[in-house]
């Protein structure tokens, strides 16, 4: 899965739990806000178990910019 792919997807994970919480109103922005919270929790990790350290990062870190570009 493409880093755009990615998130995308995560997004669109959030979608629904930010429905719930605050109505149709900013349901994008705290779905991108969730899903932001979830690559920082991933980027502070111990990267040792997603494999190549390096690649791991910058692949979640890309990740982040395309869910700040949505």
């Amino acid at each position: 899965m493409t880093e755009k792919e990615k998130a995308k997807d995560l997004v669109s994970k959030y979608v629904h739990l930010a429905k719930q919480s605050s109505g149709a109103i900013g349901t994008i922005y705290n779905a991108k806000k969730c899903a932001l919270i979830a690559v920082d929790e991933i980027l502070n990790s111990n990267p040792k178990e997603l494999g190549n350290i390096i690649n791991a990062i910058g692949y979640w870190i890309e990740v982040k910019n395309e869910i700040k570009k949505l």
